[in-house]
């Protein structure tokens, strides 16, 4: 689920790790929402995020350390908790909490709207979206108030203002990450922000008095452990290696692929049920997206 705040950065060669970085947010994102779908049948939402997160956080802050990079300062590790609680504690936690009545290819078709959202915040830095960009931000909102107007859901209120909630969380803090609340140096900052979040998740989970089902069902372990690996470990550190080396549009290129892996492996293999309408309105999503980004390729 992440995308960058809508600045021009200086173009990149497609270089073979670029590519690779391109392919695990396109591809492998674009598999997670279904996995969060199965690990919840073992481990709650907030419980879920929080273990995959501080686990990988630590395991990634173990092996940067091991390499002799230098632990975050004071000022550091309270970006990355402001920012993980954000993006992933307000996020994450969201969207866990939303697929636990929403089907996983409806959650990622909203989701693509995150940035649209970033582009209106970004107002706030005085970044304005040019015409395009407008236009992109005005045809995106439209689908997605035409898919909250689906049978999916329509079924679930809650779900909805999950994926909502988590939607303004995470823009909000992926703006102020690359405005005014940077992180430490490479994958050490992301290491803190994962174990701060992780954390936050893990709060939230108590609070809300959360009991993972023991010992947890096979698939369900299964799907949680290709969260730690591949979606945080690997998806989530290539994501934020396009954000410092590509540009804004091609590092955002995931959220209108996401969409359609996502909604495909939720029919194909999970077995949800989209209607066409709400195909329809994802596509319109999807089409805002893509000028949006077009408008931020001309202007960048």
């Amino acid at each position: 689920m992440n995308t960058l705040a809508s600045r021009a950065l200086p173009a990149a060669p497609l270089s073979g790790l670029l590519l690779m970085c391109l392919a695990a947010t396109w591809l492998v994102w674009g598999s997670t929402y279904l996995a969060i779908k199965v690990a919840l049948l073992s481990f709650p939402p907030f419980f879920q995020m929080g273990t995959r997160f501080l686990f990988a956080g630590a395991v990634l802050m173990a092996w940067m350390r091991w390499r002799g990079a230098r632990w975050p300062d004071a000022r550091q590790w309270r970006n990355a908790l402001i920012v993980g609680s954000l993006m992933l504690g307000g996020g994450m936690g969201g969207t866990a909490y939303a697929e636990v009545t929403v089907g996983s290819g409806l959650v990622v078709a909203f989701i693509a709207v995150v940035p649209l959202m970033i582009a209106a915040l970004n107002l706030a830095w005085g970044v304005k979206p040019g015409r395009l960009e407008l236009a992109g931000i005005a045809v995106g909102l439209a689908g997605v108030l035409l898919l909250t107007q689906g049978a999916g859901f329509q079924a679930s209120p809650v779900g909805l203002a999950a994926i909502a909630l988590a939607c303004v969380t995470w823009s909000i803090g992926s703006v102020l990450s690359q405005r005014s609340l940077p992180l430490a140096a490479g994958a050490t900052g992301f290491a803190s922000e994962m174990i701060c979040g992780g954390g936050v998740l893990l709060l939230m989970s108590a609070l809300n008095g959360e009991a993972p089902q023991w010992p947890p069902q096979p698939l369900a372990l299964s799907a949680w452990f290709y969260l730690v690996v591949f979606g945080s470990l690997i998806a989530f550190n290539a994501y934020m290696v396009l954000l410092a080396n590509a540009s804004a549009a091609l590092a955002s290129s995931y959220t209108f692929v996401n969409p359609v892996i996502a909604m495909l492996l939720g029919v194909a293999v999970g077995g949800e049920v989209v209607t066409g309408f709400e195909w329809l309105a994802a596509g319109v999503v999807l089409v805002g997206v893509v000028l949006m980004l077009r408008g931020q390729r001309r202007s960048g």
